[in-house]
C-alpha cells in the first residue's frame, strides 16, 4: 500500500509561486545550508528539472513532486482526492499496462513509492543508474499516459477506505481531524490529507472526477523533478527531453478559501474510547512559509527552544517530574497560513493541569522578553549540522531537496530556508511570540482516554 505524510510529519530529511525560472540550465555553486552544486533547467512545457550530482557510485534518487494536496480539495465531497490519486497514479498504461510498470522497477531493483501531504504530492524511486533511463520513460509515460478502468479505481477505493480505518485505530488521525476542524472553517487545511470519511466512502463513485483531477493537476508546470547521484547530464537532459518534451497539459487554478483571523480562545475535546496516554495540545495559527519573510524560520527555531531535547520545559516535565512521556511541537512548512504546536503526551490524567501551566508559563515568560540568547545559537547551530548529517545519502539530499522545493516552489528553497534559520535572532523569537503566541490566537485539544474501569 502506498503512503501517506500528514500533519504530523516534521520534515527532517526532508511549483509553482510564481518563481521564474531559466529555459536554459542554470547551474547553482554549493553553499554552507546546501554543500552540493546543483544543475536546473525548465523545459517548454513549463517542466522544471533539478540535477545534483553526489558521490554514491551506481546510484541515484529520482523523484517527482506534484505540488496538489489536500489544500487543493476546494469541491465539497471531493476531499481526500490527492492522496487517493496517489493510489492510482501506480496504475497503468498503454505502453505499461497495470502490473507491468512494478514487473520493470522490480527487474532493475529500484526502491519505488509515494507519499502525499497538506501541500504536496512525491514520488520516489532509489536504484541504480544502469536503470536511470529506463525509468525516466517509464516515469514520463505514466505522468503523461495514465490510464485505469473504473473497476482498478474501484478497487482502489477500497483500499484507501482501508487505510482510513487503519489510521482511525490510533488517536492521531482523531486529533488531526478535530484540531483542524475547529482551527480551519474556510480554509482546506480544515480537513485531512486522508479526507473525510463520507468522501472516502463515496470515492468507487467518482471515476468520472478521478480524471479530471488527473488533467487539472498532473501538468508539467505543477511538476519539479529532482534527480541526485551517479549520472551523466547530458544523456539525462536528451531522455527528459525526449519523454517529457510533448507533456503538454496546463495546470488548473482554484481558489482556496482565506481563513478569517481567530479573535477568541478555542477548545475541543475527545474521548478516546480506548486505552492510551493523554494527550494536551496547543495550537496558534500563524503565518506561511514564504522566502521573503522569517516566519517558517523561526518557527522551526521557535518549535525546539520551546518543547526541543535541550528546553527547560523538556527537562522538568519528561525529565526530573516525570509528568510527561514526551513533548514536542508538530510545526511544519505549509504554502498558507497554518499552525505552530505544542503537544504533550501525559504520564497520566492528573498531570495535565500542571503540564497546561508549565506551557503557559513558557510561552508568557518568552513573549514578556525572557530569552536565552545562548540556546538560540546552539539550536540555531545544532539545525544545521543536523541538516547537513540528513544529507548523507543521495535519496536523503532528493528528499530534502524536493519537499522544500515543493512548499515553497522553488529549487533553491531548502538552502533559502536555513539560511533564514542562521540569520534569527533571540529578539525575533519574543516579537514572534508577542504577536501570534496569544490566548485569543490559541486553541487548546484535550484528549482523554478510556480508563480501565470504562470511566473517563
Amino acid at each position: 500500500m502506498r503512503t501517506r505524510m500528514h500533519r504530523r510529519f516534521i520534515p527532517l530529511l526532508l511549483l509553482l509561486l510564481g518563481v521564474a525560472l531559466p529555459a536554459a540550465a542554470a547551474e547553482q555553486a554549493a553553499s554552507p545550508f546546501f554543500p552540493y552544486p546543483m544543475k536546473v533547467d525548465r523545459l517548454p512545457n513549463g517542466l522544471t528539472v533539478v540535477r545534483v550530482p553526489f558521490n554514491s557510485p551506481g546510484l541515484i534518487a529520482y523523484q517527482t513532486v506534484v505540488r496538489v494536496g489536500s489544500r487543493n480539495e476546494v469541491e465539497p465531497g471531493k476531499t481526500g482526492f490527492a492522496h487517493f490519486f496517489e493510489h492510482m497514479m501506480f496504475k497503468g498504461t498503454k505502453n505499461f499496462p497495470e502490473g507491468e510498470r512494478d514487473k520493470v522497477i522490480s527487474t532493475y531493483g529500484f526502491d519505488d513509492n509515494a507519499f502525499t501531504t497538506d501541500d504536496l504530492t512525491l514520488y520516489h524511486s532509489y536504484g541504480p543508474t544502469a536503470g536511470l533511463e529506463k525509468l525516466v520513460e517509464i516515469e514520463a509515460d505514466r505522468f503523461r499516459n495514465l490510464e485505469y478502468s473504473e473497476p482498478s479505481f474501484q478497487t482502489e477505493a477500497l483500499a484507501v477506505l482501508g487505510e482510513y480505518h487503519k489510521n482511525a485505530a490510533q488517536p492521531y488521525l482523531k486529533i488531526e481531524e478535530e484540531l483542524g476542524r475547529t482551527l480551519f472553517t474556510k480554509h482546506t487545511y480544515g480537513h485531512t490529507t486522508l479526507g473525510h470519511y463520507a468522501d472516502i466512502k463515496a470515492m468507487p463513485q467518482a471515476y468520472p472526477y478521478s480524471r479530471t483531477f488527473f488533467e487539472r493537476w498532473y501538468t508539467p508546470d505543477n511538476v519539479i523533478l529532482v534527480v541526485v547521484g551517479d549520472f551523466d547530464d547530458d544523456t539525462l537532459m536528451r531522455a527528459v527531453r525526449e519523454h517529457y518534451g510533448p507533456w503538454d497539459r496546463k495546470s488548473a487554478t482554484v481558489t482556496v478559501p482565506a481563513e478569517p483571523p481567530q479573535t477568541k480562545e478555542r477548545s475541543v475535546h475527545i474521548d478516546w474510547p480506548q486505552s492510551t496516554q493523554p494527550r494536551h495540545l496547543f495550537a496558534w495559527r500563524t503565518p506561511a512559509a514564504r522566502l521573503d519573510t522569517a516566519d517558517a524560520a523561526l518557527q522551526t527555531v521557535l518549535a525546539d527552544y520551546l518543547v526541543g531535547p535541550t528546553s527547560p520545559l523538556y527537562k522538568e516535565l519528561v525529565l526530573d517530574k516525570q509528568l510527561a512521556q514526551e513533548i514536542g511541537s508538530d510545526f511544519s512548512i505549509h504554502r498558507d497560513p497554518h499552525l505552530f504546536t505544542l503537544v504533550a503526551v501525559l504520564q497520566e490524567e492528573g498531570n495535565r493541569a500542571a503540564v497546561r501551566d508549565a506551557f503557559n508559563a513558557a510561552v508568557r515568560a518568552l513573549a514578556t522578553g525572557k530569552v536565552d540568547a545562548g540556546r538560540v545559537e546552539a539550536i540555531k547551530s545544532n539545525t544545521r549540522y543536523g541538516l547537513l548529517m540528513n544529507m548523507e545519502t543521495a535519496k536523503a539530499v532528493a528528499t530534502q531537496l524536493s519537499y522544500f522545493a515543493g512548499v515553497y516552489g522553488t529549487p533553491d528553497a531548502l538552502a533559502r530556508h536555513y539560511q533564514k534559520v542562521s540569520e534569527v535572532k533571540p529578539g525575533d523569537l519574543v516579537t514572534f511570540a508577542k504577536k501570534y503566541l496569544t490566548a485569543a490566537n490559541r486553541t487548546q485539544l484535550t484528549l482523554t482516554p478510556k480508563q480501565a474501569g470504562g470511566q473517563n
